[in-house]
C-alpha cells in the first residue's frame, strides 16, 4: 500500500500576493551602479553662480570687458623722441597718422550675434575693387576703403552712425590705448635666432653644424616621433601682436596725428589698430559711461533665470 501524502496545514498564497520581502531574490546583469555616485561637496552652496552655456550668459560674462566705444585704423609713420623742458628727459614714442577714418557698417546682436563696428581707412580705387565690396561700399554710401577692420563693443550704446568720421580727437592726451599690428616679418629663420637656441660647440669635432639645431627628439623612449609644438626652425614674424595699456602722449586733430610713448610692432607704414586699453580705467569722453555694478548683476539674473526654471 502506498505511503499517505504529508498534509499541509498552511500553503502559501501566489506569488502577486506575496510582499516584496517574500519574494524570491534573482540576480540579474545589469550596467546600472550598486553604489550611485555622490554629490561633490566643493561645487554645493547657496553663494555659487548658476553655470549657464548660452550666448546670452557668455556675453552678460563679457560686459566689463568689452570697449565701450569703438577704434580706428591708422598709419605707423616711424618713432622720434620728445624732451622734458624742465628736466631735459627724453622719451622715445611712435607717431601714428589716421587717414580719412570712417564707419562703414555694424554688427547688431540680433543679426549677427554680438555688437561691432566695421571701420574703414585710406582710399582704393574703385576699378581695384571687386563688384561685392562695391555693393557694400555703396549700400553704406561710403568710398572704397583700402583697409577695413572690425573693433567689437560692449552694447548698442558704442556703434557710431554709418559715415562718421573718425578723427585724432577721438582719443585724448593721457589716456591709455591697446595697439594691435602684425609685426615685422624675418622669414625663413633657424633655430638659434627664432628661439634663442645656443648652437654646437664652436670645435672639439663639430663640423658644418655650429648653428645646427640638434636632436629633435629619443628614439623608443619618446615613440620615435617628433613630438607636436617642437621649436625648430620655420617662418618667424608676421603675426599680430597686441601692446597693452599705451599711453597717448600728443593729439594733433588738424593733422590726424596721434604720438604714443614708446615702440610698438610693426614695421614703418603699416595699419594699427588702436582701441581704449581695458586694463585701465575708461576716459572721461562722450559713449565711455561705464555700467554699474549693480546693472550687470541684474543682467546675469535675468539671463540665470530661465536656466533655473529649466533645471
Amino acid at each position: 500500500m502506498p505511503p499517505k501524502p504529508p498534509s499541509h496545514t498552511f500553503v502559501l498564497p501566489p506569488s502577486f500576493l506575496l510582499p516584496p520581502s517574500l519574494l524570491p531574490h534573482i540576480c540579474r546583469r545589469s550596467i546600472q551602479s550598486t553604489f550611485p555616485p555622490r554629490p561633490s561637496r566643493y561645487a554645493r552652496g547657496p553663494n555659487l553662480p548658476i553655470l549657464t552655456s548660452s550666448t546670452a550668459a557668455a556675453l552678460t560674462r563679457k560686459a566689463l570687458t568689452l570697449p565701450l566705444r569703438t577704434g580706428a585704423l591708422a598709419i605707423k609713420k616711424g618713432m622720434t623722441a620728445l624732451y622734458d623742458p624742465t628736466t631735459g628727459k627724453r622719451t622715445p614714442c611712435t607717431v601714428l597718422q589716421l587717414d580719412r577714418v570712417q564707419v562703414i557698417s555694424h554688427k547688431t546682436r540680433q543679426r549677427h550675434g554680438y555688437y561691432a563696428v566695421q571701420v574703414g581707412a585710406g582710399w582704393k580705387h574703385p576699378s581695384n575693387v571687386t563688384r561685392p565690396l562695391l555693393g557694400h561700399y555703396a549700400a553704406q554710401g561710403t568710398s572704397p576703403k583700402r583697409w577695413v577692420s572690425e573693433f567689437r563693443v560692449r552694447d548698442e550704446g558704442g556703434l557710431l552712425g554709418v559715415g562718421e568720421m573718425i578723427s585724432a580727437g577721438w582719443f585724448r592726451e593721457g589716456q591709455f590705448v591697446d595697439v594691435r599690428a602684425k609685426c615685422r616679418g624675418m622669414g625663413f629663420a633657424g633655430g638659434m635666432k627664432r628661439h634663442g637656441f645656443s648652437g654646437q660647440p664652436a670645435s672639439h669635432g663639430t663640423s658644418l653644424t655650429h648653428r645646427a639645431m640638434g636632436s629633435a627628439g629619443q628614439s623608443q623612449g619618446g615613440g620615435s616621433r617628433v613630438l607636436p609644438g617642437k621649436k625648430m626652425p620655420g617662418r618667424m614674424g608676421g603675426q599680430q601682436v597686441t601692446t597693452q595699456n599705451v599711453k597717448v602722449l600728443k593729439v594733433d586733430e588738424e593733422k590726424g596725428i596721434i604720438v604714443l610713448n614708446g615702440s610698438i610692432s610693426g614695421p614703418d607704414k603699416c595699419i594699427v589698430k588702436l582701441q581704449d586699453a581695458i586694463k585701465k580705467p575708461w576716459p572721461d569722453m562722450p559713449g565711455t559711461n561705464p555700467p554699474s555694478a549693480g546693472l550687470v548683476l541684474e543682467a546675469m539674473r535675468e539671463v540665470a533665470e530661465p536656466a533655473r526654471v529649466a533645471a
